[in-house]
C-alpha cells in the first residue's frame, strides 16, 4: 500500500486559523440572506403584480389565486375532515350572565378541536346572535380568556365579551407543550404542510359547529386573537371566509424583516422559536398582503407602545399599506388600529367598539 498510510494525519499550514475561515463562511451565509431580506419588496410586488385594485370585485375575483398559493404553497392544506364532529359538550362554567361549556369536535382521525364556548343567559327564543372567537397565544389555553378577573395578558376579554350579550368561543390551539408542537411542524414541512395547516381545518370544523347551533348567526362570526392567536387571525381568516372579521392583537408587524433581520433584538432569528419559517413567505406575503386577503371585510391592529414584539414604527409602515389598499378600494372605514400605552396584553376598548360596529351589535353599523 501507499507508504504512510498509516501515519496519522497533521495539518502542515504554518499560522492557519480555521476560525476566520468559519467567520467568512458565515458572514457569506449572513450577507445573503439580508440581501434577500432587501429584495423581498421588490419580489413581493412582482409577485402581486395580476392583483386588480381597478374596483372591489375586480380585486376579490384576482384574489382567488393568491389565497389558493397561500394555502397550497406556503401554509399547506389538508383535505376537509373525514369524520363526523360528534360534538360533545358539558358545563363547566355558570356566571351571572352567561354559562360555559367545554366542547370537543372531532376533524381527523386522532386530531381533534378542543374549546370552551361562553352563551349569554338572556338570549330569547329565536334570536341569534354574533360570535367573537377569541384566540389565545404561545403555551395559551382557554380558560384565563373566559374565566372573569384572571390577572393575565389576556384580561379575560373572553367573559368581558359575553359579559356584554356576545357568544364567545376559545379554541385550544396546538401551540402548546414548549418543543412538542414544534416537532409536529417539523415533521409535517417534508411533507409540504405545517402546524397552520391543522389549525385552518380546526378552525373551519369550529366554524361549521358554530354556524349550527340556533342561537348563533353564521354570518357575524369575528376572530380576535392575540401574539400567536394575532398569526392566527391574520392566516385563518385570509382562506377561510366565513370569518366575518378579524382582529390581530400584539403580533401585527413588518413580518418578514422580524423573522430575517439580523440587526435588532426582534427578530426570530435570534428566538428557540425555529418553527416561525414559512416557505418563501418574504416573496409572497408580508402582513398587509395577508390583509388584502381578508379584505372586504373588516379588519384591526390592536397594538401596545410597548409591546416588545417590534416597534411602533414597523407595525404602522405595514399597518399603512393596509390603510392604503383599503382606501383605495373605497372602504376605508373597514380598518382601523388602536395603539394604547401599555405591553403584550389586550386592550380590549377600541377592538371592542369596533366588533359591535361590524357585528351590527344592539342596532350600531358600520359605515365604509
Amino acid at each position: 500500500g501507499f507508504k504512510g498510510a498509516d501515519a496519522p494525519l497533521t495539518d502542515r499550514r504554518v499560522n492557519f486559523d480555521p476560525r476566520q475561515r468559519l467567520q467568512r463562511q458565515f458572514q457569506s451565509l449572513v450577507d445573503f440572506t439580508q440581501r434577500l431580506l432587501r429584495q423581498s419588496v421588490f419580489r413581493r410586488r412582482e409577485f402581486w403584480a395580476k392583483a386588480d385594485m381597478s374596483s372591489l370585485e375586480r380585486w376579490k375575483e384576482t384574489c382567488k389565486s393568491y389565497r389558493d398559493y397561500l394555502w397550497d404553497e406556503v401554509i399547506g392544506r389538508f383535505p376537509p375532515p373525514t369524520v363526523p364532529a360528534n360534538p360533545r359538550t358539558r358545563l363547566v362554567y355558570d356566571q351571572p350572565r352567561w354559562k360555559g361549556y367545554e366542547v370537543v369536535l372531532d376533524v381527523f382521525p386522532d386530531v381533534f378541536a378542543y374549546g370552551v364556548l361562553l352563551v349569554p343567559k338572556d338570549l330569547q327564543s329565536g334570536e341569534r346572535r354574533p360570535v367573537v372567537i377569541c384566540q389565545h397565544g404561545l403555551e395559551g389555553r382557554p380558560q384565563p380568556i373566559v374565566e372573569p378577573n384572571v390577572e393575565s395578558p389576556y384580561n379575560s376579554f373572553g367573559a368581558k365579551l359575553a359579559d356584554i350579550g356576545f357568544v364567545v368561543y376559545a379554541p385550544q390551539n396546538p401551540y402548546i407543550g414548549e418543543d412538542k408542537f414544534r416537532v409536529i411542524q417539523r415533521k409535517a414541512n417534508p411533507l409540504k404542510r405545517s402546524l397552520f395547516s391543522f389549525i385552518v381545518r380546526q378552525h373551519e370544523r369550529t366554524l361549521e359547529w358554530l354556524s349550527g347551533l340556533p342561537f348563533v348567526d353564521p354570518e357575524r362570526i369575528a376572530l380576535y386573537g392575540i401574539s400567536y392567536g394575532g398569526k392566527t387571525a391574520m392566516r385563518v381568516p385570509a382562506l377561510l371566509d366565513r370569518y366575518a372579521l378579524s382582529i390581530c392583537s400584539a403580533d401585527f408587524n413588518e413580518w418578514i424583516t422580524k423573522n430575517v433581520t439580523v440587526d435588532y433584538p426582534y427578530s426570530y432569528v435570534f428566538t428557540g422559536e425555529y418553527e416561525m419559517f414559512e416557505f418563501d413567505l418574504g416573496n409572497t406575503f408580508n402582513y398587509s398582503e395577508l390583509a388584502g386577503l381578508i379584505l372586504p371585510r373588516p379588519f384591526m391592529v390592536e397594538r401596545g407602545h410597548h409591546d416588545g414584539v417590534a416597534p411602533d414604527e414597523w407595525v404602522a409602515y405595514e399597518y399603512a399599506a393596509v390603510r392604503r389598499l383599503y382606501t383605495i378600494l373605497g372602504i376605508p372605514g373597514r380598518t382601523e388600529i388602536e395603539f394604547f400605552n401599555g405591553g403584550h396584553m389586550i386592550n380590549g376598548q377600541g377592538t371592542f367598539e369596533f366588533l359591535k360596529r361590524w357585528l351590527c351589535w344592539r342596532g350600531e353599523k358600520g359605515e365604509d
